[in-house]
C-alpha cells in the first residue's frame, strides 16, 4: 500500500481536489440555464488541463503546490458557457412498446 501511495504525485491530488472544489463553486454561483453538474465538471477539468499546458509551455503561472492555479481557474471560468454543449445521456424513462391491437375483454360488444 505504501508503494502505491508513492506512485501518485502530490500535484495530481491537489489538482483533482481543486477541480472538484472549483467546479462546485461554479455550479453554485454561476447562473446558466439547463446545465448539469457533470458538464460543469468536464469544462472545469478542461480549463485546468489548459492551465497545465500553459505551465508546460513555460509561460508565467501561479501555483498551488505542483498544481497550476492561474491561468487554470480563468480558463475554466471562460469555458463555463460551453458546458451546455457537453453531451450527456438521456434520462427519459423507457416506455414499453405499445401493442398493435388493443386487447379485447369479454364484456365489450
Amino acid at each position: 500500500m505504501n508503494q502505491l501511495v508513492k506512485l501518485v504525485p502530490p500535484g495530481l491530488v491537489v489538482a483533482v481536489l481543486a477541480i472538484l472544489i472549483v467546479s462546485q463553486l461554479f455550479y453554485a454561483f454561476l447562473r446558466y440555464r439547463r446545465r448539469a453538474y457533470v458538464s460543469i465538471l468536464v469544462t472545469t477539468a478542461t480549463g485546468f488541463a489548459l492551465g497545465q499546458l500553459w505551465d508546460f509551455l513555460g509561460l508565467p503561472a501561479l501555483r498551488l503546490g505542483q498544481a497550476n492555479m492561474v491561468p487554470a481557474v480563468p480558463f475554466a471560468l471562460l469555458l463555463q458557457p460551453l458546458a451546455r454543449f457537453v453531451p450527456r445521456p438521456k434520462r427519459e424513462p423507457k416506455q414499453p412498446a405499445e401493442p398493435k391491437e388493443p386487447k379485447r375483454g369479454g364484456m365489450h360488444p
